[in-house]
């Protein structure tokens, strides 16, 4: 289309120059457009093509579908055009339909009204996944979160698992970690809690009859948002996204229980800063005015599969999916039972389901853990190793190298003899046990059974030991005192010694 200047030109300069071909080189345009343009008596009009569109002989209906009381939307007006001959593709209707809506002034589908409830009302339950690195590797990690709708006080924890287990097992747990439980909980469609939500129909929604048992026992109603329609419960799906970049990206976990009580840390410390909707702390806001309002929590935690048996082995372990887990020895030979949470969390319990212990689950093939602390009732205090009964021997008394030498001149088995002792320190002090050991080595009666008539003569308070018997082995540790009014009691161990040698030369002279 030439426009309306380009014929005014042509025509003004052509009076000029009488040449069609100056004309061209001075306006720089072609000698056939310059002809062209002489050509037309009058300056050219626009005129606007118009193509035809295959919708154009349905627009009537469609603008009446669209509007009540049909309120069709564009698949269903796609649909019914066809019927009635329509051989195009939904594009076109599309496109008409923005411009029907926008003459009808209709509100956008996105736009939603926020709703604030009252303190105590509502609690909005949902999950989601996350790759995080746990001991040295990543792994697929689903994240639970609970959050109070009025106060926006919000609790989470993790698990390797997101079955029906690890999702009433969760719903109990927050609820705990908020301090109650709400009147009712705003849930998403999964079918461990909803078997069927469809907004075709005005049926009720069909509860899973676990999650139904679940909010009774808690004392909740369960509210199922519909499907495809996150901003009903935009309380809980908006922190996701700033656990993730505040919490999960860069971390690094050396195990899932600690990953769990880094979360909850977290997670408490967010509630202690400013919520950018309500203007206030969430923390605050709860403990001023939803904490007394929550239902109270109830004493246990129910549990909808049955829990497994295992037998403890002589040596005090339990095998659980391939790998050993010690327990305490006082249930050797006697049935417990267990349960995994989370799939990373294992509950051992006594037969009458009492807890026993809980511990993280190991994700190596046949392992074998083990808590020192469960065998503290049968452990050796000393080794029974030769060598290493004298090392201790030795370290732990002043004259315990004397005494493994004199013995070994006197005993058969003189290490034997002093793992005895050892044992009495349960009973003695080191440094009593040490004066008696020098005392039995001046006194020769370095076997245990003579060693132990000697600190029963002590307890009896029949035998005191000078002081000088604990800082020096000299003479001085020949005498000893026996306690008692009658003076002729109390002997110098000469005598003693005397007497033994005068019933040995009578036992010669007998032979």
């Amino acid at each position: 289309m030439y426009k309306l200047n380009d014929w005014a030109a042509v025509q003004k300069v052509y009076k000029e120059t009488k040449s069609k071909r100056e004309t061209a080189r001075v306006l720089g345009m072609s000698k056939n457009t310059v002809k062209k343009l002489l050509a037309l008596d009058e300056q050219p009009v626009y005129q606007r093509v118009i193509y035809r569109s295959c919708i154009d002989p349905y627009k009537e209906q469609i603008i009446e579908w669209r509007c009540k009381p049909y309120e069709f939307n564009g698949t269903r007006i796609f649909r019914e055009l066809v019927k009635i001959g329509y051989t195009g593709s939904i594009g076109p209707l599309y496109r008409f339909l923005r411009i029907v809506d926008e003459d009808m002034e209709m509100i956008s589908s996105k736009a939603t009204e926020r709703i604030e409830t009252p303190a105590g009302d509502q609690a909005q339950f949902d999950w989601t996944e996350y790759q995080i690195m746990i001991g040295g590797r990543f792994r697929t990690v689903y994240c639970f979160s609970m959050i109070l709708a009025a106060s926006r006080k919000k609790a989470i924890c993790f698990s390797l698992k997101e079955n029906a287990d690890a999702i009433y097992e969760a719903i109990q747990e927050l609820f705990e970690d908020l301090g109650g439980v709400t009147l009712e909980m705003l849930i998403d469609n999964p079918k461990a809690l909803v078997i069927e939500n469809d907004p075709k129909n005005e049926e009720e929604i069909r509860y899973n009859p676990y999650a139904l048992l679940l909010a009774k026992h808690l004392g909740t109603e369960l509210n199922a948002c519909p499907y495809y329609w996150p901003r009903k419960k935009g309380k809980i799906e908006n922190p996701f996204k700033y656990i993730e970049e505040q919490f999960v990206k860069g971390g690094s976990f050396a195990t899932m229980e600690e990953l769990n009580r880094c979360g909850k840390k977290f997670i408490d410390e967010w509630c202690d800063e400013v919520h950018g909707t309500t203007k206030r702390i969430p923390n605050q806001h709860y403990l001023q005015e939803e904490k007394q309002t929550l239902q109270p929590l109830p004493k246990d935690r129910i549990r909808f599969k049955q829990l497994q048996n295992r037998i403890v082995s002589a040596d005090s372990f339990v095998s659980i999916d391939g790998s050993k887990y010690s327990v305490p020895v006082k249930y050797v030979d006697k049935t417990v039972k267990f349960r995994i949470v989370y799939g990373f969390r294992i509950e051992i319990y006594d037969r009458n389901e009492k807890l026993i212990l809980k511990l993280e689950k190991s994700d190596k093939k046949h392992d074998v853990v083990v808590d020192k602390e469960h065998y503290s009732a049968i452990a050796v205090k000393f080794s029974t190793s030769m060598p290493q009964i004298r090392r201790d021997f030795t370290a732990r008394f002043k004259h315990g190298k004397e005494y493994l030498e004199a013995a070994e001149r006197r005993l058969q088995q003189p290490t034997r003899h002093a793992r005895k002792i050892l044992l009495l320190t349960e009973l003695y002090d080191d440094d009593t046990l040490d004066s008696f050991i020098a005392y039995s080595i001046r006194q020769d009666k370095m076997d245990y059974t003579a060693f132990k008539s000697i600190l029963r003569d002590y307890n009896s308070g029949k035998l005191e030991l000078p002081e000088a018997v604990a800082a020096s082995t000299t003479d001085a540790v020949n005498t000893i005192t026996y306690r008692d009014d009658d003076p002729e009691l109390t002997r110098d161990c000469n005598y003693y010694e005397e007497y033994a040698m005068t019933e040995a030369k009578n036992d010669q002279g007998n032979i």
